[in-house]
């Protein structure tokens, strides 16, 4: 095939416009680069007559809001899913990873739950606490210079806590509990577990004059129209448009490979393009892989030359080991102090107003890492469907709910709000026989090779899982809750969700100073081309008991300046 090359040539090529990469890009064209930034979706704009969804109604879709087209509901943000047509990713027999896109100018940022927290001093040297796994090359004064400044630049409303491993940051004011959230710190306490207002990367109070102030319609999984919620393209990315940086965006472009040169050093990128499917390739004196943890991964693994027969970056052949996903379980429980509620807006930010951080010391448990968990409920607006499943409720509380006509709309007025969940999000182990591999024998709808997952759960997320469900049902106990459904046993891994299912999957090219153990320096540049840097979840040693949205950019932002400087010193 014959690839169309650009005439230009760039400072930096930034291949992904999510979290890391819309940093890269603020960051990089700030600094006088000129900045190349190549997204395998489209442009997106929340704000854009035509791609708007907030406020919209579920029948003003056709599916009435339903998942049939978008696994999280017909006006989800989320371009992509676990299934993208024609480009099919594939398991090794006995094993399952499900790998969630979202392809468009964005991300994953422009759906996720905004839930923006820290990794604290533990996180990073877990090695020397428990003896698993490895400890990051670096610690937490080297990141806390950088979540002080996303703090800053971005808005997350919080508390002061003083957690010793739950870091306080630089926080706005954060909204007061709806009711059912008050039913939960009730139960929490009884329970003795810590309960703390949430921390959420959405603006309670304007910090400049580009971004509005949440107007609580809780429909943060839509973008936000007035850029009151993060996401890199409205926070990130337009704003530095805006400030006259150098940007050129390649939208609709797939990456196929790096490109390097007999050296072994990186000349730019080729990509297919959606729309003409042509095959072109982009100059670049630098490049910076923001694609994903296992997207960068994939481009390293098909990045083949003589000078890296396995791979860019990959003489350590560590590229794709040791993925690993935040482990995942839920339950519901009905409320009966919550029937017959009166009816009234309560909608309050998109996610939860409180949060319960790990509060156990894992020493005195059978497993080794811990879990954050998660609350929903309340009287938000109804997706497809009325919020409860009356099966659930007949079974459980001995009385009969549902039918047709009066009595369903009795019903539904009756039991709207009363029932509620939580969801445990915890931290496994990087296991280096958890890893992605490019697949010999099936290509994408472009013609690129498709990756292969190897990923199995090990007693350790079981474990943690099975005490989730025991903390769930102590939680609902101290709220007057009746649990629904039964506890899942050994032979249900105790409800863990398969592995990829919480989206939170980092580490297939992990950090370290040690070049035959890992696959980039602590300032995430490639130990095998220092003109590379990867600024996705891809370098995370471990994962934190905590979504890593925060640390990517922080550390992002920390890769960014290290690129100035070197470029300033003539190193790359």
């Amino acid at each position: 095939m014959q690839i169309k090359e650009s005439p230009d040539v760039y400072d930096v090529i930034i291949v992904g416009s999510g979290a890391g990469g819309g940093m890269a890009t603020k960051v990089l064209s700030e600094s006088g680069l000129k900045v190349a930034v190549v997204e395998a979706g489209p442009y997106y704009d929340p704000a854009a007559p035509e791609q708007r969804t907030q406020l919209k109604w579920p029948w003003e879709s056709p599916r009435r809001g339903a998942s049939s087209v978008r696994p999280f509901g017909d006006f989800d943000s989320a371009y992509g899913g676990w299934e993208i047509e024609g480009q099919p990713y594939t398991n090794a027999p006995g094993t399952r990873f499900d790998w969630f896109r979202s392809q468009m100018l964005g991300g994953r940022t422009n759906h996720w739950g905004r839930i923006s927290l820290r990794f604290g001093p533990n996180d990073f040297k877990h090695k020397s606490i428990d003896g698993l796994g490895e400890d990051w090359p670096i610690g937490y004064e080297d990141v806390k210079p950088y979540y002080d400044r996303v703090d800053k630049l971005i808005g997350v409303f919080g508390s002061k806590e003083n957690i010793p491993n739950e870091p306080d940051g630089f926080f706005l004011p954060p909204p007061k509990p709806r009711l059912h959230e008050l039913y939960f710190i009730k139960g929490a306490k009884k329970a003795g577990v810590t309960v703390i207002p949430n921390r959420l990367s959405i603006l309670t109070k304007r910090i400049n004059e580009e971004r509005g102030v949440c107007f609580y319609c809780s429909q943060c999984n839509r973008a936000c129209s007035v850029y009151a919620d993060f996401s890199s393209g409205t926070c990130l990315i337009f704003p530095a448009q805006k400030a006259g940086g150098q940007i050129d965006l390649y939208v609709n472009s797939m990456v196929r490979e790096v490109l390097t040169d007999n050296e072994g050093k990186a000349t730019g990128v080729s990509y297919v393009n959606k729309e003409d499917r042509q095959e072109y390739a982009l100059r670049g004196k630098v490049v910076v892989l923001a694609a994903s943890a296992c997207s960068s991964a994939r481009i390293l693994l098909n990045s083949k030359s003589a000078q890296h027969p396995a791979g860019l970056g990959n003489s350590s052949g560590v590229v794709g080991k040791y993925l690993h996903d935040s482990t995942g379980a839920s339950r519901a429980a009905f409320i009966p102090d919550l029937m017959n509620r009166k009816t009234y807006n309560e909608d309050g930010v998109g996610g939860a107003h409180i949060y319960f951080p790990w509060w156990l010391d894992n020493k005195e448990l059978d497993f080794p890492r811990g879990y954050h968990m998660e609350v929903w409920g309340g009287m938000g607006m109804p997706s497809y469907g009325f919020g409860f499943n009356p099966n659930d409720l007949n079974q459980y509380i001995g009385e009969k709910v549902g039918g047709y006509g009066n009595q369903l709309r009795d019903d539904v007025k009756k039991f709207y709000g009363s029932v509620v969940g939580l969801s445990g999000r915890g931290e496994c182990i990087a296991r280096e026989d958890n890893y992605c591999e490019i697949d010999p024998n099936v290509v994408d709808e472009f013609g690129i090779p498709v990756l292969r997952f190897n990923y199995t759960w090990s007693d350790h997320e079981r474990n943690q899982a099975r005490h989730m469900h025991d903390t769930f049902e102590e939680v609902f106990d101290g709220m007057g809750g009746v649990v629904l459904g039964s506890k899942p046993g050994k032979d249900q891994d105790y409800g863990l969700a398969a592995p990829g299912r919480i989206i939170h999957e980092v580490g297939t090219t992990r950090m370290g100073d040690d070049r035959r153990k890992s696959v980039v320096n602590r300032y995430q540049q490639l130990h095998d081309a220092k003109n590379v840097f990867i600024v996705d979840g891809g370098p995370f040693v471990s994962q934190a008991d905590k979504n890593p949205t925060w640390t990517i950019l922080a550390l992002s932002w920390r890769t960014s300046d290290y690129i100035v400087e070197q470029i300033k010193q003539r190193n790359i």
